[in-house]
């Protein structure tokens, strides 16, 4: 038996100093509640993703003199932790995304990740050398198996090649970035591989905000039958403790052999048995159901004094935290990723534009739980066509969540600027020109109160517009942050409804009202686009599944819709290549998980309305 500790915790990119705290905070909790082997996140040293900070030699060797002080305050304990590693003096241009093994104040050994993921938000082949190594560290009859991630993520690979040699408890420390949902998935795969294995499976997350990435934590312990023995919180720092019997993952795999009639292969700690894999046809005689892939170096067992300190005779209550529902899931998300951009960018208050709409009202609202009404500051910039109903509604939302708001029209100033282009603008209809003026006056003005005061402005546009080019450059997409970037409108409706049943805070009328954006008299949002209804499944199917827009008919989408939606996208890119970062709450994102030309004439095939 040994008692188990996964620390979740908040690390700030380049935050080196204030990481090394968070974790030695953390050591002295497990220490109190009796830990022996703590177990930290992904690149805990640096924060992650760290990008082209691993560039500079400095920040490497920053980081390596954190693993050294880390190190020093592992007495009566183990500890794994994630650092940058520059194994060679002579060629400081090779760096490992690395696990270092600390124990009793030494660092015992270190492992190397071996698949170094490269889609989606992931570049880790641009900085990373790919390790070759996958130790086993055996604290006296406690033989425990260290990976990193994507390691982890598909079947054979280190992650087996461990259990072969012997590891009955695999660590895998982890920077997993947050979609909706994700936790389940990563929940199936951890169980399969524990019960391929037959080996506890721990999954330690870091939490926090990142940029764009939301880091959920729900670190978790999977026994070697696929139970979930302890489950951390998500979006909040939590220390999991577990008690993890080896001994009945030992009986498990003995057992299983025995069953077969064949001997245990799986579970020896002697060097011969730990040098190479055996073929798929023993791992099902030892118990173990899927073989390691392709990876034949040999698997060596670091063999160490037992773990410091004993078990304590209390055992551990092991918490199970329960996830959230799924909406609330995507808010506390969105919340989490707001308050960290700002706090760990510098801010302390933000500032938007209440228009009477869902999309400003809904970002208030997480603003205010995000940093506190204090923090946040509220225009209204009524324009000639602004209706009574919208300055009602600002109001009533402003009151609700305890706003004070500054009431600027722009009615004058827009005329100047009409007045201004009527010699060039002759003889031409008003149209989009005139109508994105005025979200450009407002732009402006947002922008000086936050020059003015230090407010982080916060765009309030969605990803549904965003994905159509509904949305003006240096107008409503002006901004420090698009908190609502990656949240498609259906979806803004549902996360307003499950707020207010928390405390209605959005004024049912907003709820019910058709979406517009007031720009000239009677307009509609539909007026420019389908009906959000038709258009959000389309937008998930061509931006985030890349389903071919033939494909997308024949699912049974009008034709003429799915053109006009997919040339839409398409013609957008550079818009949304200029827009402000947001929270990711999709399998992809605009940013940094979709890259796409600005200039691109491909046009898949189906043919398009001009």
């Amino acid at each position: 038996m040994i008692r188990l500790g996964l620390a979740q915790i908040n690390a700030t990119v380049g935050d080196i100093d204030g990481n090394t705290r968070r974790i030695l905070e953390a050591l002295a909790s497990a220490r109190h509640l009796g830990v022996q082997i703590v177990a930290f996140p992904e690149l805990a040293t640096t924060g992650y993703p760290p990008d082209d900070l691993l560039l500079k030699p400095d920040f490497v060797r920053a980081n390596l003199a954190a693993v050294g002080e880390v190190t020093g305050a592992t007495s009566a304990l183990a500890a794994v932790v994630g650092f940058v590693d520059a194994p060679r003096p002579d060629r400081p241009e090779l760096i490992y995304n690395a696990a270092a093994v600390l124990c009793d104040g030494q660092r015992v050994g270190t492992y190397h990740k071996r698949r170094l993921p490269n889609y989606g938000v992931f570049d880790e082949k641009r900085y990373f050398q790919q390790g070759r190594h996958c130790p086993v560290f055996a604290f006296g009859d406690a033989p425990v198996g260290v990976t990193i991630c994507e390691d982890i993520w598909f079947p054979g690979g280190p992650p087996a090649l461990l259990a072969w040699a012997g590891a009955l408890l695999l660590i895998n420390i982890n920077a997993s970035p947050y979609h909706a949902g994700k936790w389940q998935e990563r929940e199936a795969m951890l169980t399969a591989r524990a019960r391929a294995y037959a080996a506890v499976v721990a999954y330690v997350n870091l939490v926090g905000g990142q940029d764009e990435l939301v880091f959920d934590g729900t670190s978790v312990v999977i026994g070697h039958d696929g139970r979930v023995l302890a489950r951390g919180a998500q979006f909040i720092e939590d220390l999991v403790v577990c008690d993890v019997d080896l001994e009945a993952v030992r009986r498990a795999r003995a057992g299983a052999a025995a069953t077969r009639g064949r001997p245990a292969a799986a579970g020896r700690l002697d060097e011969s048995s730990a040098t190479a894999a055996p073929p798929a046809t023993e791992s099902r005689e030892a118990g173990l159901s899927t073989s390691p892939e392709d990876d034949t170096l040999p698997t060596p067992v670091v063999v160490l004094a037992p773990l410091p300190s004993p078990v304590p005779p209390t055992p551990a209550q092991p918490h199970i935290a329960q996830p959230l529902p799924a909406v609330e899931e995507v808010y506390r998300a969105l919340e989490l990723g707001l308050r960290d951009y700002v706090g760990k960018n510098g801010f302390r208050d933000v500032v938007l534009g209440l228009s009477g709409g869902v999309d400003s009202a809904l970002v208030a609202t997480l603003a205010v739980d995000a940093l506190g009404s204090e923090h946040v500051h509220a225009a209204f910039m009524p324009s000639p066509y602004t209706s009574r109903e919208s300055r009602r509604l600002v109001g009533d939302v402003a009151a609700r969540l305890g706003l004070r708001t500054v009431d600027i029209g722009i009615g004058e100033i827009f005329q100047a600027f009409l007045d201004a282009l009527a010699p060039v603008f002759v003889g031409r209809q008003p149209d989009v020109a005139e109508e994105n003026i005025q979200a450009r006056i407002r732009g402006t003005l947002l922008m000086a109160l936050s020059n003015k005061f230090g407010w982080l402005l916060l765009a309030t546009g969605n990803k549904s517009e965003y994905s159509c080019g509904y949305a003006t450059l240096y107008g409503d997409m002006a901004g420090g942050f698009a908190l609502l970037k990656d949240v498609p409108k259906t979806l803004v409706y549902e996360l307003a409804r499950w707020r207010n049943r928390q405390g209605e805070v959005i004024p049912e009328e907003i709820l019910r009202r058709p979406p517009t954006a007031e720009l000239r008299p009677g307009q509609l949002d539909t007026d420019s686009l389908p009906p959000y209804e038709v258009l959000d499944p389309i937008l998930k199917l061509y931006v985030e599944a890349d389903v071919a827009p033939e494909e997308i008919v024949a699912r049974g989408y009008d034709r003429d819709t799915v053109a006009r939606v997919v040339r839409m996208v398409d013609r957008n890119e550079y818009k949304r290549r200029q827009a402000p970062p947001g929270v990711k709450i999709t399998p992809k994102a605009f940013g940094r998980d979709r890259r796409l030309p600005i200039t691109n004439r491909y046009r898949g095939g189906l043919e398009r309305p001009p």
